[in-house]
């Protein structure tokens, strides 16, 4: 009796239903939590999302289950999806990701926004590519966006255009995202001489409180009004920003910098990992899609150094080109990488704040260029 009692308990377990794609699943879940605490890449993400890989692939534990009728519940992250399916937690990802950031770089050079353009090149590159591979205008699109290297705009385009493809897209996003410092510097130094990675750039000049509290209302006007479909994204961004500048609700702006944006982080990663079950994960798909936004992110850093190198050019060798390279979105990352690359060509550099012109440009041109493929293709 005790040791049929002890197989009916194994035969009900999770053990038993284990399957070659959840193993795998789990193991891949184990990888990206070792690098996120181990090696530390995008820890702030890639835990949540791991751990979400990691609960989605354990059989039967059914987080993920839709409720079968109006009387029976779902499962606990089915309900928390639901913030990333309805575009609210890129949303406010972006509320204070505006609260946090400084745009008195690219107020006082307004030309950093042409970097900030150039390097959303990875995204036209990729879906051309896509399309050609046989991947649908939407899902091309939602691949393509991997090279803004801004994570919560690919998450919520892709959640609008193909939510089948956002476990993939998401987990590339960041993975990539994470890893700027290894795939920006090689491709900053094969296109860039020792000549213009030496260049010292001027102080920018002095941003006026009254610049910086325009900034985010004039943003939102004209972006919005030209593309009414990155209203949720543009105008979370600048609302934080508003915060941030006014001066007059410093509770706010904290809240949104620090606690409002830490929960959220949680539920996005949690519930964008739990989307990557086995069955659905491990498909060729996937591998094209990680070697698509490869791809992108790769380009992207390209089309922000050429454009960083024609400035370099029409102001006379007053800019410096590597500051192109983060005009990628990925905020301050990007700006640290052209940082350090100035500096191991001239320790007496210092770019960071030259940079961040393009950095935070990134930001406004990757949630624009989402915009933009969400009124052609969704």
């Amino acid at each position: 009796m005790f040791i049929e009692s002890i197989l009916k308990l194994l035969n009900d377990s999770g053990f038993a239903a284990l399957n070659w794609q959840s193993t795998v699943m789990i193991v891949v879940a184990c990888v990206l939590l070792y690098l996120a605490i181990v090696k530390k890449f995008e820890p702030m993400l890639l835990l949540p999302i791991s751990f979400g890989v990691l609960l989605a692939n354990l059989p039967l534990a059914n987080l993920m289950a839709e409720p079968a009728s109006a009387n029976q519940a779902g499962g606990l992250l089915y309900y928390l999806y639901l913030g990333v399916k309805k575009g609210i937690y890129p949303s406010l990802i972006f509320l204070g990701i505006g609260a946090m950031t400084d745009f008195g770089p690219l107020i006082a050079r307004p030309s950093s926004l042409f970097m900030g353009a150039g390097a959303q090149l990875g995204i036209s590159i990729a879906f051309i590519i896509a399309s050609a591979l046989g991947f649908t205008a939407a899902e091309a699109s939602s691949i393509g966006i991997i090279g803004g290297a801004d994570g919560p705009t690919a998450i919520y385009l892709t959640s609008k255009l193909a939510p089948h493809l956002l476990a993939p897209i998401a987990i590339a996003a960041y993975s990539y995202m994470a890893l700027i410092p290894l795939i920006q510097p090689p491709i900053m130094r094969a296109l860039t001489t020792q000549k213009e990675r030496e260049v010292k750039m001027e102080q920018l000049r002095e941003v006026s409180k009254l610049e910086k509290v325009c900034f985010p209302i004039l943003v939102s006007i004209f972006c919005i009004l030209l593309l009414p479909s990155v209203a949720p994204l543009i105008g979370m961004l600048m609302l934080g920003n508003l915060f941030k500048e006014s001066g007059v609700v410093e509770r706010l702006s904290n809240t949104a910098q620090n606690a409002l944006i830490n929960v959220v982080t949680i539920f996005l990663g949690l519930t964008v990992g739990a989307t990557a079950a086995g069955d659905k994960f491990l498909q060729p798909e996937t591998l094209k899609i990680i070697a698509l936004g490869l791809t992108a992110f790769a380009f992207s850093t390209v089309g922000g150094l050429l454009i960083g190198k024609l400035m370099y050019v029409v102001t006379g060798g007053k800019v410096n080109p590597l500051i192109g390279s983060a005009g990628v979105s990925a905020v301050p990352m990007a700006a640290r990488v052209s940082q350090v690359e100035g500096q191991k060509a001239n320790p007496s550099n210092y770019l960071l704040m030259h940079a961040m012109g393009p950095n935070v440009a990134g930001v406004i041109g990757s949630a624009v260029a989402a915009g933009i493929l969400l009124s052609l293709f969704g």
